[in-house]
């Protein structure tokens, strides 16, 4: 007589030997859970809806109108830094005719275009200034910022061009001609010949805002980190 043969387990219930895997005694693994209808695993902290370490959308468009607002008022400091270093540029007055005629004393000088150099060179300073400032004070950057630091420096360049042509000598040549006497040396009015020098600042600032967000900035997290080797979010097996 045979003992009776002892039936085979159920398809589900797979032997330690099948799966490759020491056997559990432990809990079930905890489901993947979902976010909503987007079908997305919802990892602790990687939810795209919700960073809870960013100030929100008012917060920064806040900051970045006060971040345009302090570069257009820094123009104020470049423009007395550009006309107390811009080189002078020297005119001698003389009569033909009946006519006062003004012309430069200097016909091969480069003060000219050191005047524009000078505005680029503190202009790219003033950039870089202003965008390392910001990136320390707010590190995770934005769209708001960025457009803010090139709005700003834009409007810094403009109002220091105007303020340093006015504190400059004044733009009637003809009339100062007169008063310094013919054949006598006067300098030139300020004035900026090359125009881009007034994206300078803008430029300068996108650059070194984004050097210095792509080398120190934040990281985002993973929103799909690599499974472990017992699934997403499954534990490894107790003794």
């Amino acid at each position: 007589m045979s003992a009776p043969l002892t039936p085979p387990p159920p398809p589900h219930e797979r032997s330690a030997r099948d799966t490759g895997r020491p056997p559990s005694d432990g809990p079930a693994a905890a489901p993947l859970q979902l976010s909503g209808s987007t079908g997305f695993a919802a990892y602790p902290g990687h939810d795209w809806r919700h960073d809870p370490d960013g100030p929100g959308m008012r917060t920064e468009v806040r900051q970045a109108a006060v971040t345009a607002v302090a570069g257009a008022l820094c123009g104020a400091l470049l423009g007395v830094l550009w006309w107390w270093l811009a080189p002078r540029v020297p005119l001698v007055g003389d009569v033909v005719g009946d006519n006062w005629v003004v012309y430069f004393k200097d016909s091969e000088g480069e003060q000219a275009v050191g005047v524009d150099g000078t505005f680029s060179l503190l202009a790219l300073g003033f950039g870089a200034v202003s965008a390392l400032v910001a990136f320390l004070v707010r590190r995770r950057g934005g769209v708001p910022l960025v457009v803010a630091l090139a709005v700003g420096g834009l409007l810094g360049s403009l109002l220091a061009w105007r303020l340093g042509v006015w504190l400059g000598p004044s733009q009637d040549v003809v009339a100062r001609a007169r008063s310094a006497g013919q054949g006598v040396t006067f300098d030139a009015p300020l004035q900026l010949g090359a125009k881009g020098a007034l994206l300078v600042w803008p430029f300068a600032a996108l650059v070194v805002h984004l050097g210095l967000t792509g080398l120190f900035g934040p990281r985002d997290p993973d929103p799909f980190p690599p499974p472990g080797p017992y699934g997403p979010q499954s534990t490894a097996p107790k003794a």
